[in-house]
């Protein structure tokens, strides 16, 4: 195991208040990592001085995106995450949303990619009472997981 890959006491205990410096908090399901997320990454831990990634299981994500996902399992998505020199740590939770992670962690800086918009951002209530701010990270075009998928799919198979 990976010394990045942090329970959720380990993670709070480590990265939480009272606490040096300005922690960064994502989230996602990560499953087939591509240079999109790689370059969403670097620019959210650009933005403090530690990037912490909280990881959807393979429960949440069946039930955000359905029964064909996630592709890949969800230790395995953390410890690819868990290996990028922008990310500090990585937790896993299993609710639908993160706003529990968050509450607990209470990170200065909340980011998330450019498909959501300020208000649709689950905890940014909690980080902008605590002072924090949002942060909203454009896409990398050209870069989906879902196209990604579709492309596969499409695919002849080998023989």
């Amino acid at each position: 195991m990976t010394p990045k890959l942090l329970s959720r006491d380990q993670l709070v205990a480590r990265y939480g208040r009272p606490r040096e410096g300005t922690v960064v908090f994502t989230n996602g399901c990560f499953d087939l990592l591509h240079p999109g997320h790689v370059a969403y990454l670097e620019e959210a831990r650009s933005l403090g001085d530690a990037l912490v990634v909280g990881v959807n299981t393979d429960a949440s994500v069946r039930r955000l995106k359905g029964p064909t996902r996630p592709l890949v399992p969800e230790l395995d998505r953390a410890r690819v995450l868990a290996g990028l020199g922008a990310v500090d740590a990585v937790t896993l939770f299993d609710e639908d949303t993160p706003a529990e992670l968050i509450a607990a962690l209470r990170p200065d800086v909340l980011a998330k990619g450019g498909d959501y918009t300020p208000d649709r951002i689950v905890g940014r209530d909690t980080v902008e009472a605590d002072g924090g701010r949002v942060r909203v990270i454009p896409f990398l075009p050209g870069y989906s997981t879902s196209d990604l998928v579709r492309r596969i799919q499409s695919l002849p198979e080998a023989s």
